[in-house]
């Protein structure tokens, strides 16, 4: 190879690298993030509500998107959002400027703690905004700066999130060599549930004891403000008492920790917590609360109940049904009820003068044992047209809130005894199972009991019968003729 060539090819390959360090510097100039935010620029944020415990949890909240697969989104969850005026974030001054409010800022007097630190707050173009049926709400469009973001709608039964100040852009928060403009953030919404049941399977009869349980979630928020389940009693209840426990058995103390309120007047039971008791659901939030309602039912009826959760004090001004007011538990009811009984002759002719006794056992029916006792009587006397109703008996075919059949827990059959018969009657020899249901305790009558006369109807015969009588009548003979000699002989002698 001569040397001209070798100079001629050495400057061309020269020529070629320094062509391709240039191309790679471009296109790495090209690729490289800018490290000033771009004052030309506008940024989005986007809300997105999740129902706790779904909020996400051990994810990213930097500002980006993360996979909410499998969460529950809250809709209708609303939002105004309001740029702090005059921070400058394209400048290092505006940054500590932001920062210095950060540590002035008050969730509690959001507003108030921005404006009393000298700034003004101007509400961002399309606010506000509310969450759809994805729980997510947008606003785009935004000037770069200092936003503060309230919820200031939300439904029913949940614990709004705390006000929060959000900048646009943020830090890119993967390679930290540029800026994040499009913000996603995800403030947590704690939604409650409250749920009601009732306990009636050992009660039998007006006066028994009836208990009411209340379960409410906790709201998953660092601070409780307020809580409290208010319950309006039906006025067939008679209210006897109300105790509160935690479903983890943590300790907390009527009293101290919560306060139990009947309102008499309304027939309204408010059970609320203190603030050493909303600290101690704070810190127990994965919990339930359980209030148990003690009753006494004192008229016939199919009873049904529902009580209210004010999970926050916001809440506690809200009408029931209406956003951010109390969550209002699924209704409940205890079912009770009557029977007709007619007492009638072999002949279906009504009969007067019986009484029955009832039983809630077959076992104490045929002993005469623990008969039931409605409005202080354990006896039940038929009327003039042999009717007799027995009123205020739990219905057979349904206990703590549900249907049951026969055979199942709960189901209750009654039992008839006739402790008094109608002159000439016998008495019944067994005990007659019944059931109470909706349809004894509509008017009418619900079982027929009929009696057969004295003897089964055979004539038993007159003591002492007519041969005794032919002995009596010759006897008295004989002794009206022996006096009647006596007397002869007395006037012969004279």
């Amino acid at each position: 190879m001569s040397h001209q060539f070798r100079g001629r090819l050495t400057a061309l390959l020269t020529a070629l690298a320094v062509a391709v360090l240039t191309l790679l510097g471009v296109a790495s100039s090209a690729s490289a993030a800018n490290p000033l935010p771009d004052p030309t620029k506008t940024g989005s944020l986007t809300i997105h509500k999740f129902a706790t415990p779904d909020s996400p949890t051990g994810l990213p909240h930097n500002g980006t998107q993360v996979d909410t697969t499998g969460l529950t989104p809250v809709p209708g969850a609303t939002f105004s959002i309001k740029k702090v005026n005059t921070i400058d974030l394209t400048t290092n001054q505006g940054w500590s400027d932001a920062n210095a409010l950060s540590k002035k800022f008050d969730p509690a007097n959001a507003e108030s703690s921005i404006t009393g630190a000298g700034y003004t707050l101007a509400a961002a173009n399309g606010s506000p905004v509310t969450t759809d049926a994805n729980g997510v709400a947008s606003l785009s469009s935004l000037p770069l700066g200092l936003y503060l973001v309230q919820e200031t709608a939300w439904p029913a039964g949940a614990t709004p999130s705390a006000p929060f100040l959000v900048s646009i852009p943020l830090t890119d928060p993967v390679n930290h060599d540029g800026w994040l403009y499009d913000v996603h953030v995800y403030p947590k919404n704690a939604t409650t549930n409250v749920t009601k049941t009732v306990q009636d399977a050992n009660a039998v009869k007006l006066g028994d004891t009836v208990t009411w349980t209340i379960t409410g979630d906790i709201p998953n928020v660092d601070t409780i403000d307020g809580y409290k389940i208010v319950d309006k009693l039906d006025t067939k209840l008679d209210y006897s008492s109300a105790q509160a426990t935690l479903s983890d058995g943590t300790a907390i103390t009527q009293g101290t920790d919560y306060t139990v309120t009947f309102d008499a007047a309304t027939h309204t039971l408010t059970v609320e917590f203190t603030a050493s008791g909303r600290a101690i659901l704070a810190a127990h939030n994965t919990a339930q609360v359980k209030v148990a309602v003690a009753t006494k039912v004192n008229a016939v009826g199919e009873i049904t109940n529902t009580a209210l959760l004010y999970p926050n004090q916001a809440s506690y001004n809200v009408q029931p049904g209406q956003p951010g007011g109390p969550v209002v538990t699924p209704p409940v009811t205890t079912k009770w009820g009557s029977i007709t009984v007619l007492k009638t002759d072999d002949k279906g002719a009504a009969l007067a003068g019986a009484s029955f006794s009832v039983y809630a056992s077959q076992a104490d029916a045929e002993a005469g044992t623990n008969p039931i006792s409605l409005g202080g009587a354990t006896t039940f006397t038929v009327a003039a047209d042999g009717t007799v109703t027995i009123s205020g008996l739990r219905y057979s075919d349904y206990a703590n809130g549900a249907t049951v059949a026969p055979g199942d827990p709960g189901y209750q059959s009654y039992w008839l005894v006739e402790t008094k018969a109608p002159t000439g009657y016998e008495l019944l020899a067994d005990p007659i199972k019944f059931d109470v249901t909706a349809a004894t305790s509509a008017v009418g009558v619900d079982l027929t009991v009929k009696n057969v006369p004295s003897n089964a109807g055979f004539q038993l015969p007159f003591t002492g019968g007519s041969g005794r009588t032919v002995v009596y009548v010759i006897g008295i003979l004989l002794i009206l003729a022996a006096g009647a000699v006596v007397v002869s002989r007395r006037r012969a002698e004279h």
